[in-house]
């Protein structure tokens, strides 16, 4: 009777915990199987606690991902252990577990979530006495929402969960408050494209964007939009944090902006945001005017990719790294505003070719993250300014706060995790945690300093509403005396302590392999190269041959920006596009009728249409060719000049008589092509010497075996003769 015991005992207990819950135990195990509900957390206040936060609330919506019912999903939230060290935070940031307690019972969300339904999560937990005490003393807490469920066929589990981070200067309902730190903090505020957008921006036409998506991010709600609104209100709310932002700019967009606003198309069809590009603009024109701003790499191109680019001469093309790196008269021209001199903000690691390239464009100074470089002695830790190789100054941002702000990806340590990234309130409120943390806040170790340069993701997707709490945030810290807002120009004030070099191993992340990419790019260049060769100035039009290529050598320098992570085909469509804009603007026109040749060796004559406004050099070529020849064993170079067309005559011979068809191309004198093909359609009633040949060789043939015939019948008409007499 034991077995049928033990298995009645099972059912009760199953049964026990569909009417009243699952056992604690159950309820915080985590579920092997992936992500069963998407928690997505949309507001939580506030942001910082003090001695005056009474309640701390955490609203968002769950989601059932998966492809099973969920009954009775419960979240609560939990608190963990208040951080001490750089290892403790970075392992949170990572989603590594964390050892918490309970801050609130699990409330239920629905009785069941069908595949593909929501419900609201709305946690709000008021701060008093054993709750309160939770936050003890003044540091960086972690938080976790911790969502449970019952899978269709499935046991009760932890099905999702999100942890953030909470800043504690004063515990709630105490009086006192952190330690005074003042930590200076300088914050990047980056202004750049989220993606390249430009497909052709070719020399006197309408630029074409890929799609109209930049439009919605210049217009209200929009990425772009966000940034600068919320910049704005911080300069006029909030003097000191306002101060303490320097603009970093991508002189691609502004070039890419400035030209929308003169009407511009996407995906083959009007562009609808003339309007906003001109609107965001101005109000990026206010909000730099007499601040701190530095330059981008033009498209924020990865220098050490691009310096690998090879021209025809199977050397690093070094007009290439000229035009990544002269942004500072793009701001100027369409801002109004002088960049801090002799500083960049540059994406990836730098090589010593990058470095030395950038140092002669004189940009001493290099703005990095502190991750990608190793001290001289390895027993040094960088913790402020250090000297790289050609005397430059790398001023290195805080890699712990960029991780934060930067959020991370479900992995290993933490399956049913969902990614920080995609929840842009969980980044801002962990980045103005670990700004707290390394100003000091709780820190059993020593803070890194006492400056900090705040570096957000390049391609900061947040909106306005997170970021002005990410700004007010800031503002409260400082209220709090723990950290000051400060300007770059004080931080680059400070001396350089120690020499480094940008890091070579693997303690960075990776960012795939650029090679192919640089191939790509290196023939679409050495192809630039020869078409720009058989350009010529035309008096007529004034236009130089460098200016009608600038569109694919811009093109070039985007294909190596930093937002192909990691390297994609995509990379080299923008210069591709380019270069073919021009070269289909020089072609030999396809003739409407059947040419009939007047002889075995007439003249072809080809009619060649150049649209540019420069002239060009070209060579004509005939191929699939059987039965036509052209009689020069070389093709000439022929002139054709700016807006214009012109017949040439190209003396071919006809090997046959009959109907024939060649095709027609043109190339540059270097053996880049132009335009498109041409299929020819000819008719010839002469002979030419190899069919000429041919019938003689054959008559001479007839006539021998003819006369061979002849002469047996007659020696055998004799020999019947002879037999009869």
């Amino acid at each position: 009777m034991k077995r049928p015991a033990a298995f009645l005992l099972s059912l009760l207990v199953l049964a026990a915990a569909a009417l009243f819950g699952a056992p604690a135990w159950a309820q915080d195990e985590p579920s092997a199987e992936q992500p069963r509900l998407r928690v997505e957390l949309d507001r939580f206040t506030p942001r910082v606690l003090t001695t005056a936060t009474t309640t701390l609330s955490v609203s968002g919506t769950v989601t059932n991902t998966g492809d099973r019912r969920i009954d009775r999903p419960q979240a609560r939230l939990q608190v963990g252990d208040r951080l001490g060290g750089t290892r403790e935070m970075s392992g949170v940031l990572a989603g590594e577990p964390i050892q918490d307690s309970p801050l609130t019972d699990f409330s239920t969300l629905a009785e069941a979530l069908e595949p593909g339904q929501s419900a609201r999560l709305d946690i709000t937990v008021p701060l008093a006495g054993e709750r309160a005490a939770l936050f003890g003393r003044p540091g960086v807490y972690p938080l976790l929402v911790n969502v449970n469920g019952t899978p269709e066929f499935g046991g009760t589990a932890r099905l999702a969960a999100v942890s953030l981070l909470m800043p504690v200067v004063s515990t709630p309902g105490r009086e006192g408050s952190a330690t005074a730190r003042n930590a200076k903090v300088t914050v990047l505020w980056p202004i750049t494209d989220s993606t390249v957008h430009v497909s052709s921006a070719a020399y006197g036409a309408q630029i074409s964007l890929t799609d109209d998506s930049l439009a919605r991010d210049l217009s209200p709600n929009g990425r772009l939009y966000a940034l600068v609104s919320a910049a704005r209100a911080a300069q006029q709310s909030n003097p000191q944090v306002g101060d303490s932002l320097c603009f970093a700019i991508d002189p691609d967009l502004l070039r890419t902006v400035e030209a929308m606003t003169h009407g511009y198309r996407a995906g083959g069809a009007p562009g609808k945001g003339a309007g906003a590009a001109e609107d965001w603009l101005s109000s990026l024109r206010a909000l730099v005017k007499d601040r701190c701003v530095v330059p981008m790499p033009f498209a924020d191109a990865d220098l050490s990719t691009l310096g690998t680019v090879r021209g025809a001469d199977g050397n690093p093309d070094a007009g290439l790294m000229t035009t990544a790196l002269s942004g500072t008269t793009t701001i100027r021209d369409l801002l109004g505003v002088e960049p801090r001199p002799g500083v960049l903000w540059p994406g990836g690691t730098l090589d010593e070719q990058a470095l030395s390239t950038a140092s002669a464009a004189g940009y001493r100074t290099v703005l990095t993250d502190g991750s990608r470089l190793r001290a001289n002695r390895d027993a040094e830790t960088i913790t402020g300014a250090v000297t790289l190789p050609d005397g430059v100054r790398a001023q290195p941002s805080d890699g712990i706060i960029s991780s934060a702000l930067a959020g991370f990806s479900p992995g290993p340590q933490a399956p049913t995790t969902v990614s920080g990234a995609a929840q842009r309130a969980v980044a801002t409120q962990n980045g103005l945690a670990a700004i707290a943390f390394e100003a000091g806040l709780g820190r059993t170790e020593a803070a890194n300093g006492a400056e900090l340069l705040v570096a957000p993701p390049r391609r900061w997707n947040v909106s306005t509403g997170e970021l002005t709490a990410f700004l007010d945030g800031l503002g409260e810290l400082n209220d709090h005396q723990l950290t000051t807002g400060s300007s770059l120009t004080e931080l680059l004030q400070t001396e350089a302590n120690g020499s480094a070099a940008f890091t070579k191993d693997g303690r960075t992340p990776p960012v795939g392999d650029s090679t192919g990419i640089a191939e790509q790019l290196s023939d679409l260049d050495r192809r630039t190269t020869g078409l720009l060769s058989a350009m010529r100035m035309d008096i007529t039009q004034r236009v130089t041959p460098e200016a009608v290529v600038a569109p694919v050598r811009n093109a070039l320098v985007r294909g190596s920006s930093t937002a192909f992570r990691p390297p994609s085909p995509e990379a080299s469509a923008n210069a591709d596009s380019e270069l073919a804009a021009i070269r289909d603007q020089v072609t030999v026109e396809q003739p409407r009728q059947t040419i009939a040749l007047a002889s075995g060796a007439s003249p072809l004559p080809v009619f060649v249409s150049n649209e540019l406004p420069v002239s060009v050099s070209a060579q004509i070529s005939l191929t699939n060719n059987v039965g036509v020849r052209p009689e020069a064993d070389r093709a000439p170079n022929l002139f054709f000049p700016a807006k214009a067309g012109k017949n040439e005559y190209l003396q071919i011979e006809a090997l046959r008589a009959g109907r024939l068809s060649v095709d027609v191309s043109l190339t540059t004198p270097a053996g880049t092509s132009l335009g498109s093909t041409a299929r020819f359609e000819l008719t010839s009633t002469e002979y030419g010497p190899i069919t000429i040949i041919v019938t003689v060789v054959a008559g001479c043939a007839l006539l021998l075996l003819s006369s061979r015939r002849i002469y047996r019948r007659v020696k055998e008409g004799r020999a019947a003769r002879g037999r009869s007499s």
